[in-house]
């Protein structure tokens, strides 16, 4: 136990004080320079820090907990990210640099009007505190304390552990988030990124070499032929993500999350340049057809090992592996790199809140006459109320009967798609009005609300995405027969940042997409 504390003590302070070091002649006042780390991240910065904030111990735990009871069909949330990528770096993020955007909010306010802008801000607001936050600090929470036994060494109850422990992650991610802003983030999130992919990769790695008798191969070809069903990524009507899903509402799910959410795309626009924006993001394409041997992998082999002796507690599935096979000796460095996952999401999360309500709600309602170091004082205020919410809702997602992750995802759907829809209308339908937009994004919210959780229809979520958003189209078709535009938007080029696109980014785009669809040829049965 001294050796994992002093190496999980010994990596989280390297972290701290490399970020630090960077940091120190940062100017950290400035709007820009709090909120978009001074519009001067590389596209290694931005990769690392874009996989980091997406993949947490949601994932680490969730979707391994999925995959354990449903096999490699929950690979679709992974893999088809990297379509999303590149429309992401072909389409949307030229034009969120060429308009000088802070926020995604903001180019609601350039394309409709201010209510549009404010309404997606506070929907944005609401969906980190009940969703996002709670889930990412107790899945964290779940495995430090298993990594850890902290109830046995602390002679408590497992729930009094987790409640301490999600409030330590709450305060350590705050942190980060409150005194040293979007820099501050990317920054902790490289190193940490670095650390979760070997990290995270030792534990399959340590597995099959123990299943195959010193033989990665070997160990693999056992456990495929041991559960060859749980190798196929096309899933049966009935199952937790049929195949069907990729072609309805996964696709606009997709779409948002890597086009459009303000948490996942600030690093975008904090790029230094273009260039660097589009290697950022393709580098992330990357990385999203690689991760699923992080994250969907061990759950299978998590049920090799365990059989279905977990299937009621899924969730604790890789806890349980991972003390099975990883040396005591490198279980401190994989704690700290599981705190660095958990406080990347977190403290992303916060600092995307403080920019949307700081520059969307602060400036635009309350002070209008706000400069930059008020707007930063804002912006640290509001990450510590939300963290404070945040902490005292996580114990609350306990028992999801089908996972977390697939509770978070279920979540998500209030608000990503109606935002999404909305969004998506302003970019290919100019005849789409404000009013029509203000109508879609109260009638998407309510439709999903009804179908999914006070009358729920027995149709799987993530159709009822892609019908809420045929829905929402609609909607905004006819109220904008009755209330038309007013005025045609026109992109204006704000010359943030340097316009020329890198080179490269039509090969590599093509690139992820043939590897998307040869994953899906190659694993399907």
């Amino acid at each position: 136990m001294t050796l994992t504390i002093a190496t999980f003590l010994g990596f989280t302070a390297f972290v701290a004080l490399y970020v630090w070091w960077r940091l120190r002649n940062e100017n950290l006042s400035s709007k820009d320079g709090y909120f978009l780390g001074g519009r001067s991240l590389t596209g290694v910065v931005i990769a690392g820090s874009m996989l980091l904030t997406n993949i947490s111990t949601e994932h680490l735990i969730g979707m391994n907990g999925s995959s354990y009871k449903n096999g490699f069909i929950i690979i679709a949330w992974e893999v088809t990210s990297a379509l999303a990528l590149v429309i992401a770096a072909l389409y949307f993020v030229p034009r969120y640099l060429r308009m000088g955007l802070t926020t995604i909010p903001e180019y609601l306010e350039y394309r409709f009007d201010g209510l549009t802008r404010t309404l997606v801000a506070f929907f944005l607001m609401l969906s980190f505190i009940v969703t996002l936050l709670p889930i990412v600090l107790y899945t964290g929470a779940i495995n430090i304390e298993s990594l850890f036994d902290l109830s046995e060494q602390l002679h408590l109850s497992r729930s009094e552990a987790l409640w301490y422990t999600v409030i330590l992650i709450g305060i350590i991610g705050s942190v980060y988030a409150i005194f040293g802003g979007l820099k501050a983030v990317a920054f902790s999130d490289t190193l940490n990124g670095y650390g979760l992919f070997i990290g995270g990769l030792a534990i399959p790695v340590f597995a099959l070499w123990a299943i195959g008798d010193g033989n990665l191969f070997s160990g693999l070809r056992k456990v495929y032929e041991a559960v060859p069903e749980r190798f196929n990524v096309i899933g049966s009507k009935d199952s937790v993500l049929p195949f069907g899903t990729l072609f309805t509402g996964l696709i606009i799910n997709q779409l948002y999350f890597w086009c459009m959410n303000q948490v996942i795309i600030q690093r975008a626009l904090g790029a230094k340049n273009l260039v660097e924006a589009q290697k950022g993001l393709l580098l992330t394409g990357l990385y999203k057809i690689l991760i699923p041997v992080i994250i969907v992998l061990p759950g299978v082999i998590g049920f090799y090992y365990f059989g279905d002796q977990f299937f009621d507690h899924q969730d604790t599935v890789y806890p349980e592996l991972v003390k099975k096979v990883m040396p005591v000796a490198f279980t401190g460095f994989f704690a700290a790199v599981v705190l660095g996952a958990v406080l990347s999401t977190f403290n992303s999360v916060l600092n995307s809140a403080a920019t949307i309500f700081s520059n969307g709600i602060y400036k635009r309602h309350i002070r209008k006459d706000a400069n930059d170091g008020q707007l930063v004082r804002v912006g640290k205020l509001v990450s510590v109320i939300m963290a404070v919410f945040a902490i005292v809702v996580a114990p609350w997602v306990a028992n999801a009967p089908d996972g977390l992750y697939q509770l978070l995802q279920q979540l998500n759907g209030i608000f990503f798609i109606p935002i999404a829809s909305i969004i998506l209308a302003g970019f290919f339908l100019p005849g789409v009005s404000a009013v029509a937009a203000r109508s879609a994004l109260l009638t998407g919210l309510a439709f999903y609300l009804i179908t999914t959780f006070i009358w729920p229809v027995n149709l799987h979520f993530i159709h009822l995405w892609g019908i809420e958003f045929l829905l929402n189209v609609i909607v905004m078709l006819g109220v904008s027969y009755y209330f038309p535009v007013t005025h045609r938007f026109r992109e204006e080029d704000h010359h943030a940042v340097e316009m020329k696109s890198w080179k490269h980014a039509p090969a590599f785009s093509g690139f992820l997409v043939v590897a998307t669809v040869a994953i899906y040829i190659w694993l399907s049965r």
